[in-house]
């Protein structure tokens, strides 16, 4: 994520306050609660990146890559709130996270 988009996003909510929440991030809650987690499988990229291709997403599919496991963490992270156009400074309220260390599965906190 680039420093332009964070600055945006940061800035888009100070401008809108707390209590504003993007309605996407409600999609967001409703879509985990009446589905299973979000599965990706794992892929070699170009120049040693790690391609994420989700597997069962219901509105079609999520792409993202990284170079190591923490930054593609992070990417999948960012491309689920994407995908329900959630700005990624709300990413703590959406609290996405991996299912334990094994698994390639994404769900709500």
């Amino acid at each position: 994520m680039t420093m332009t988009k964070r600055v945006k996003d940061q800035l888009n909510k100070f401008i809108w306050g707390q209590t504003a929440v993007p309605r996407g991030l409600f999609e967001l809650s409703q879509y985990f609660l009446h589905n299973e987690p979000i599965n990706f499988r794992y892929e070699q990229g170009e120049n040693g990146n790690i391609v994420a291709v989700s597997s069962n997403f219901r509105h079609g599919s999520i792409i993202t890559s990284g170079t190591t496991a923490e930054e593609l963490d992070r990417n999948i992270k960012d491309a689920i709130l994407t995908s329900f156009e959630v700005p990624s400074s709300y990413a703590l309220e959406a609290g996405i996270h991996k299912l334990g260390d094994k698994t390639e599965s994404y769900a709500l906190a």
